[in-house]
């Protein structure tokens, strides 16, 4: 006798409305819940998200894009993915905006004018509800691109006339200002400074930062002192072979960023010298590598934190607020100095 074959049942994929009926409310309310509206009580919110993550459901972020015109996606481009400081403002943006119910879209331009097209282009695809443009000064090929789509995007440092875009201003001031002052009071007068490329405005903002700070206490920095390098380690080893080569060395380095920080760090060492006997160096960015480095570096702190929440909440209120003229334009990120073990006094014969 033939047996009979057993049949296994299979669940069936949890929709829109298998949620309303176990957490006893209506498909209207659960998609407003999904979609963050306000105007969903605590209450009933807390019992469709209840209802959710019991069936294990996952909205359809597709449908849910043709029904309300918005993706909730932002999307974020960053000028090098390499250089730490970046995936770890990702990670911030990512954070906050999973937070407000969004999702990211990411894309690095590697410094290539022709890639940072492709980024946006990849970002007007899938219809981004804004732009976050953290490539601190090469962003302006690409900037009529997004003005003429009428995306929201949110600048480092550049101001744009235009009513969707907002800005972030860095403080490099008040942190480069206390890392000179920092350098003075442990004795230090010759100090140099390695600043980024020139095609970053950002880099050039810092450079007016150092030149300022050292004014105002008393220095005048030194021509030859002040060395345009890359913002990665083997452009802190190319600065710091330049000044090496000097016949009057600074006994002091403050480096436009952590990379150069640390590619100055490893040619002093491979050079014989002691990281703070024989020379300080100072960083800026604060990157987690940072304390790390052997001395650990004292740095500049930037907040890829702070920087990430301006950005989204520019965008944020872009998206959700249109056509409010009262909604904030500009976003200050401060600095500060975070004092580790590269630096000390100078040594005494300097």
């Amino acid at each position: 006798m033939a047996q009979k074959g057993s049949r296994k049942t299979v669940a069936k994929t949890p929709d829109i409305r298998t949620v309303a009926a176990l957490a006893k409310v209506s498909i209207a309310t659960v998609s407003r819940t999904i979609n963050r509206s306000p105007a969903v009580s605590e209450r009933l919110s807390k019992r469709v998200w209840q209802a959710i993550e019991q069936l294990n459901y996952f909205p359809n972020t597709h449908a849910r894009t043709l029904v309300s015109g918005r993706s909730r996606l932002m999307g974020i481009i960053v000028e090098n993915i390499t250089n730490p400081f970046f995936p770890e403002l990702i990670q911030s943006f990512e954070e906050t905006a999973v937070a407000h119910g969004y999702e990211i879209l990411v894309s690095s331009s590697n410094s290539d004018a022709a890639i940072l097209t492709n980024c946006v282009r990849r970002m007007l695809e899938r219809k981004v509800d804004g732009v976050a443009v953290m490539t601190f000064g090469e962003e302006e090929p690409v900037l009529n691109e997004l003005v003429n789509h009428d995306v929201p995007m949110v600048l480092a440092e550049f101001h744009l006339e235009d009513p969707k875009a907002s800005t972030i201003l860095l403080d490099y001031t008040t942190g480069i200002h206390a890392a000179i002052n920092h350098l003075v009071e442990l004795g230090h007068r010759k100090i140099a400074f390695l600043a980024g490329p020139h095609k970053l405005h950002s880099a050039i903002t810092r450079e007016n930062d150092f030149r300022k700070a050292m004014q105002a206490a008393g220095l005048k920095p030194k021509k030859e002192w002040i060395v345009e390098c890359d913002h990665t380690p083997k452009g802190g080893v190319a600065g710091f072979e330049k000044l090496k080569a000097l016949p009057v060395r600074p006994t002091a380095i403050l480096c436009s960023n952590d990379m150069t920080a640390i590619g100055v760090l490893r040619a002093a060492y491979m050079g014989g010298l002691h990281v703070p006997q024989d020379l300080s160096v100072i960083g800026l960015d604060d990157i987690d590598f940072a304390e790390f480095t052997l001395p650990a570096l004292t740095t500049i702190r930037l907040s890829r934190t702070d920087l990430a929440e301006a950005a989204f909440e520019a965008l944020r209120q872009q998206a959700e607020e249109p056509g409010n003229a009262n909604i904030q334009r500009e976003f200050l990120v401060s600095t500060s100095l975070v004092v580790r073990g590269s630096t000390g006094a100078p040594p005494s014969e300097a």
